[in-house]
This record gives structure tokens, C-alpha cells and sequence, in this order.
């Protein structure tokens, strides 16, 4: 059994361990609703980039730009994912990354060859164990404090360079979209070739100047930062939502091992006197 000091130290401990929780839970909270209206506004952006690809795709005659239409291959797979750079958000980092594996697994075997890019490091130290030969770069954005359209322009831009180079035929992008504090939905999206769904039935309303080849050689590019961009915004909002909910949890739980070590601690302090009582009545009687 456990001394007194001994239980003491255990709930001063367990008490600490609180307050960081809590403290965490707290930040978290404040982060997430900069975050989640930074996320909710991206996405009318994102969607309308989409519509307005559809609409000029729709009029094209043949396969358009290599990023709309690919390279005619599909053997080799680039897939980024993107995760957190830190922890203690529940299971945020591992639910991407378990999506990441099962697509690594399933094109594997169909034959299929797999290259990573990690954007974040939580992925990149899960991913490594089993894909160290196939991670090909890890973009770092620790030192990044407030998202900005750059950043992801920068991924974006070495994402479309190792497509140019030939380095992959498909690029898939992997994040965890924010849905509520407690619901987190990993979401894979093709980024290249572009998925573009609806072009051609509003294609004929529209006449462009200049041609859609031009457009779609400016645009195409934009989509792929915006859509990353998206990505990074969904992500942080998600990261945090999981981190309030996992703090608050963990915060719980610390409260009740209080009450349990408390408890254990009164009744060990009550058996030690009932004890010290029986030893003087017995030394007394003994006189």
C-alpha cells in the first residue's frame, strides 16, 4: 500500500496535470473560433473557383492543360498529407494519416507506386515508420503562427513543379475537414488532374476573351493553392475543435482520479490512526 506522502505527491501531481488541461482546453477555445470563421469564409472562394473551372473547362474542345486533363498515366501517385505539427489533439493527426494509409495500401496493390509529401510533422513521424523509402519531402510549418494564402501558394507551387519534372501522374490531397468541436471528417481530394464536375451543361452561356487555354493557364494553378489553402484552414479549425475536446476530456478524467486518490488517501490516513489508537490502548491496558 501506498504511504501517505507517497499518495500526497500523486494528487498534487494528478492536480497540476489539471491545470495544464484546462489552461489548454481554454487556448484551444480561443483559437478555434479565429480558425473556424477563417475556414467557414474559404469555402464559398473554393467553390466558386470550382464553378467557374466547370463553366470554362465545359467549353474546351479536346483535353485541355495537363492539370485539367492529366498526362494520360496513372502509375505513379503523389499523395499529401497534411496534419498537424504538434499533438494532444485526440485522434485529429492519426484519422488523416489512417486515410493516407488505406489509399497507400489499396494503389499498392493495384501495382501502383506512391510517393509522400507531408505537410506537418505529426504525419511525417507517423508515416515514416512504415514509408520512410517513399516520403519524398516534409514541409514545415512550425514556425508559421497565422496561415496565410503564401504558404500554401508555396506547397502548391512544388506540388505543380514535381508534376512538370514528371515526378507523379495523380496528386491526391488529404486534411481533416471541420464539421463541429466534436466531428472531424478526413477528406481526400484529387488535386491533379483537376476533378471538375458540371462544365458542360453551362458551358455554352459563356464566350471568353481570351481563349479558355489562356484562362485555364492562370486559373488552373490558382485552383491548386486555393484548394491547399482550404486544406491548411480546415485543418487548423479541426486541430483545435479536437484539441478543446480531447483537453476537455483529459481535464475529467483528472478530476476524477482526485477523487478517487482523495478517497484511497482518507481511508489510508483513517487506518493509520485507528491503528496509532489501538497501539496506545494496548500500551495503556499493558501498564
Amino acid at each position: 500500500m501506498a504511504s501517505l506522502k507517497d499518495l500526497r505527491t500523486r494528487i498534487s501531481s494528478v492536480k497540476a496535470t489539471q491545470k495544464i488541461t484546462k489552461a489548454m482546453q481554454m487556448v484551444a477555445a480561443a483559437k478555434l473560433r479565429r480558425a473556424q470563421s477563417a475556414a467557414e469564409a474559404a469555402r464559398p472562394y473554393s467553390e466558386r473557383m470550382g464553378a467557374v473551372l466547370a463553366n470554362v473547362a465545359g467549353g474546351m474542345k479536346g483535353g485541355g492543360p495537363a492539370l485539367l486533363a492529366g498526362n494520360g498515366k496513372d502509375q505513379v501517385h503523389l499523395l499529401v498529407v497534411c496534419t498537424a505539427e504538434r499533438g494532444l489533439c485526440g485522434a485529429f493527426n492519426s484519422s488523416i494519416v489512417r486515410l493516407a494509409r488505406e489509399r497507400i495500401n489499396a494503389l499498392q496493390a493495384q501495382g501502383k507506386t506512391v510517393k509522400i509529401l507531408c505537410v506537418g510533422k505529426k504525419g511525417w513521424d507517423q508515416l515514416r515508420r512504415q514509408y520512410s523509402s517513399q516520403i519524398i519531402d516534409l514541409i514545415d510549418l512550425r514556425a508559421v503562427r497565422q496561415l496565410a494564402f503564401t504558404d500554401a501558394d508555396i506547397i502548391a507551387k512544388k506540388i505543380i513543379a514535381l508534376f512538370e519534372a514528371g515526378e507523379f501522374d495523380v496528386a491526391t490531397l488529404f486534411f481533416s475537414r471541420f464539421r463541429s468541436v466534436i466531428a472531424q471528417i478526413p477528406t481526400a481530394q484529387q488535386l491533379i488532374p483537376a476533378q471538375i464536375e458540371g462544365g458542360a451543361a453551362t458551358a455554352s452561356a459563356y464566350e471568353y476573351e481570351p481563349g479558355e487555354d489562356e484562362i485555364l493557364a492562370t486559373l488552373l494553378p490558382r485552383n491548386i493553392s486555393v484548394q491547399v489553402f482550404r486544406a491548411l484552414l480546415e485543418n487548423a479549425a479541426s486541430e483545435q475543435g479536437a484539441r478543446m475536446s480531447s483537453m476537455d476530456n483529459a481535464t475529467r478524467n483528472a478530476g476524477e482520479m482526485i477523487k478517487k486518490q482523495t478517497i484511497v488517501y482518507n481511508r489510508t490516513r483513517q487506518a493509520q490512526i485507528t491503528k496509532e489508537l489501538i497501539e496506545i490502548i494496548s500500551g495503556a491496558e499493558a501498564l
